[in-house]
């Protein structure tokens, strides 16, 4: 069986990240955890620093390079490491239950063959047990101002999906997944292009590109605190701008959309900007 490292992505929130550190610090399964401070601008590298034994070890990155760069780092610390493994990465924001469920993930991967597994994460009080690849037109429509939500429920899988205990899905939440080390390295990681969002749909499609599956473990659950530590440090329309630009990226280099759907990609993103921006003067600001 590979051995198994977890990469924590940090930034501004050491207390949040040191929750989970106390939390998995003593799981056998994990042969070594990475911290990446993604170049904190408070004390996050300094505090976490004292966490730092021979199976933790707290990386400072340069820059903030956003969620990409940040895996990367400690991805290519565990591949140097480890060698051959599989890598958990995490948001700060995770509760794990129980240690038998990240060993259940690593092994469902050597027993498998699928290069990445996702668990049944509960966020904001649902089920996100990953979703279909969206299509070019898919993510025009979910540019689309007060129906956006509709047209994203189209890429959800019905429950029947998840009758099994491995179930074979698009795309799987960024937030917490493991991946075959070996496979990583043989799309050379993640794509850094993106500063937040969208790691996750970019990944999946150079998982595709190799022929690799991925999965969800339907029988896993962790719970996502969702967005506590970018809604720390990034206001609505920032977020929502890194979103954008992000989703921009993927469908012209990964879903290769013609500079006519570009046109409408882009045509639909001004618009639900001027309609965030109209809601957020309204509820009077933009920082919620």
């Amino acid at each position: 069986m590979a051995k198994l490292g977890m990469v924590i992505l940090n930034y501004n929130d050491y207390k949040t990240t040191e929750t989970l550190l106390k939390n998995i610090k003593n799981y056998k399964c994990l042969d070594l955890i990475v911290v990446v401070d993604n170049n904190s601008s408070d004390i996050s590298y300094e505090y976490l620093k004292k966490y730092e034994t021979r199976k933790i070890k707290i990386l400072n990155s340069s820059k903030n390079g956003g969620v990409a760069s940040g895996y990367n780092l400690g991805a290519k610390y565990l591949m140097e490491k480890l060698k051959k493994c599989n890598i958990i990465f995490s948001n700060s924001d995770i509760i794990i239950s129980k240690e038998e469920d990240l060993k259940k993930l690593s092994k469902d991967i050597d027993t498998h063959g699928a290069a990445i597994v996702g668990p049944t994460i509960v966020e904001n009080r649902s089920l996100n047990r990953g979703w279909m690849m969206p299509t070019i037109k898919d993510e025009i429509k979910f540019n689309l101002p007060l129906i956006s939500r509709k047209y994203l429920k189209e890429i959800r899988y019905d429950e029947e999906h998840y009758n099994e205990d491995l179930s074979i899905v698009g795309v799987v939440s960024g937030c917490f997944f493991c991946c075959s080390g070996q496979a990583l390295k043989e799309v050379d990681y993640l794509d850094e292009a993106t500063f937040l969002y969208y790691e996750e749909q970019i990944l999946a499609k150079r998982m595709e590109q190799i022929d690799k599956q991925i999965a969800v473990d339907n029988n896993v659950v962790i719970i996502h605190n969702h967005s506590v530590t970018i809604d720390k440090n990034i206001n609505r329309i920032n977020k929502y701008k890194a979103l954008k630009k992000s989703q921009r990226y993927f469908v012209e280099k990964y879903l290769h959309a013609t500079k006519k759907e570009l046109r409408w990609l882009d045509f639909t993103n001004k618009l639900s900007l001027v309609i965030l921006y109209i809601r957020c003067f309204f509820k009077g600001g933009f920082r919620k």
